[in-house]
């Protein structure tokens, strides 16, 4: 059963809005940074080896642990919780970003209410807590929510890109496939990590992300 609900928190069937996101994928390719399926696989590599993604994925089992803590206790929230959540917004540089991760996170939570786990208390958690709460509540393991959170996020990339670049569905499934193995590793990895001891080396991507706002025609929200 967990595999199955771990299908179900990656399905792009989940209304949380991701299709409406490119992250700045974007703006590269307005700007002719990305122009094929070599260049954007090769992107999508880098941002799973050195983007601000490591540190949220990172960032996944310390926030279900304080979840789990508050859902036991049904006390105040924990401000660990309320810090780790804050900074994971705070390191994305756009406000479109931040707009983004709130916006998606609020509607996951609302989601996993209606479908009988809700909160202890009605707040708003960015993305990533959002994850974690959808795991722990789904009963999923600690590896498979940090894979399903890097295989999400590649989805989303993807399907972003088969709108965008001139690549068909087929060539974006063989790259979601040749980055499975990578996924794999980087999951086996972040999940032992101190997301505030890494670093992330995703300038371009944050620099996309916030020239987005100026674009003059956009299909995405970010």
């Amino acid at each position: 059963m967990t595999s199955l609900a771990l299908l179900q928190l990656v399905s792009p069937a989940l209304p949380v809005g991701a299709f409406s996101y490119s992250e700045g994928l974007e703006v590269l390719i307005q700007n002719g940074s990305l122009i094929d399926a070599c260049d954007l696989q090769h992107w999508i590599e880098a941002e799973l080896q050195r983007g601000a993604l490591r540190l949220e994925a990172a960032a996944l089992n310390p926030l279900r642990v304080q979840l789990q803590s508050w859902e036991e206790e049904r006390s105040v929230m924990p401000s660990d919780l309320i810090s780790l959540d804050g900074w994971l917004l705070a390191v994305r540089e756009s406000a479109e970003m931040r707009a983004q991760q709130t916006q998606m996170g609020g509607s996951l939570l609302e989601l996993m209410a209606d479908l009988g786990h809700p909160l202890p208390q009605p707040v708003v958690l960015a993305w990533p807590a959002a994850w974690a709460w959808a795991a722990l509540s789904l009963k999923i393991s600690e590896l498979e929510m940090v894979e399903g959170y890097l295989y999400g996020w590649v989805a989303n990339q993807l399907s972003a890109a088969v709108r965008l670049v001139p690549i068909g569905p087929t060539t974006a499934q063989r790259i979601q496939k040749q980055l499975m193995p990578m996924i794999s590793s980087q999951a086996l990895v972040l999940r032992a990590q101190d997301p505030k001891a890494l670093w992330s080396g995703g300038a371009g991507a944050g620099l996309a992300q916030l020239a987005h706002a100026e674009l003059y025609s956009r299909l995405f929200r970010s």
